[in-house]
């Protein structure tokens, strides 16, 4: 799979400016970021590139006062899980139960559930604030014997997390083949033998059966979006747990919510990003 690496520099440059333009590029379909000195490198496969796209994002910025230009390359071909290792992925400990470390760490934290996560080029390590907050929900949660749907795995560390806690039976949904791929083969690392990794969107939620929870780590605008999918698929008492908005976003997806029979118990957050906890009545 071929990607485009677009290195992005903004004057100014902030944590609240990279952070939004990650979420917006997010809606454009690039899936990877890491930090540089005066902005962010993205990712995104060649084939989903629009640059039209890239431009209105760029040019629709919504904070003032902002300047990003980029330059786009194609990155060579590496060892992925090596470049991790050096310069990004480091083990993360959740809460103090949770554990979250590549096949090439030898020196991590011991918690209760230990995940091992060989991310490839695939969102989800557990660094970002919101794979944090709902791994945070999901250790609070009760998923014994649960039926659990995660939308947009990524790496199915959230699938993975479920699976530890109880849940059975699981089902990861991504819509990029390479998260997929990525999915499959985290999940044999755990010795995992209860999920189901599809390929697919919120139209393949068609005809399902109802899950007692459905975990969504995505973006705002899809999930407004798919919304009517999750809960068409879900029972009275089932429980949804969303992320990959801003504090800001919260009322809007309340309101969506609750315009479709959803009842809203509670919000986390961490650096004005959030997640969120719906039953459906």
């Amino acid at each position: 799979m071929k990607y485009f690496e677009i290195t992005f520099t903004a004057q100014p440059c902030s944590e609240i400016i990279t952070d939004v333009l990650s979420a917006l590029l997010a809606d454009i379909g690039f899936e990877s970021f890491v930090e540089c000195e005066e902005g962010i490198q993205a990712y995104i496969q060649q084939s989903l590139f629009n640059e039209d796209a890239l431009k209105h994002v760029l040019t629709e910025f919504p904070l003032s006062d902002t300047q990003i230009t980029y330059t786009i390359s194609e990155p060579e071909d590496k060892d992925w899980n090596e470049e991790w290792e050096k310069n990004f992925f480091q083990p993360i400990l959740i809460e103090e139960r949770c554990v979250i470390h590549s096949t090439f760490h030898k020196d991590y934290p011991k918690a209760a559930y230990d995940i091992v996560i060989n991310p490839q080029m695939a969102f989800g390590t557990g660094h970002h604030e919101t794979t944090c907050l709902m791994l945070g929900e999901l250790l609070d949660a009760d998923l014994k014997n649960k039926s659990v749907l995660d939308m947009g795995c990524g790496t199915s560390i959230l699938a993975i997390l479920a699976s530890m806690r109880g849940a059975d039976p699981v089902t990861a949904i991504d819509i990029d083949e390479w998260c997929v791929n990525n999915s499959r083969d985290n999940i044999a690392l755990n010795n995992i033998h209860n999920i189901t990794v599809k390929l697919g969107d919120a139209s393949s939620l068609n005809g399902c059966k109802p899950f007692d929870i459905i975990i969504a780590n995505i973006n705002r605008n899809i999930l407004l979006n798919d919304m009517p999918a999750y809960v068409s698929c879900m029972h009275k008492d089932s429980e949804i747990f969303m992320s990959g908005f801003y504090t800001q976003d919260i009322p809007s997806l309340q309101k969506r919510a609750e315009e479709l029979g959803l009842r809203f118990i509670h919000h986390s957050e961490k650096n004005n990003w959030a997640a969120i906890k719906l039953i459906k009545e």
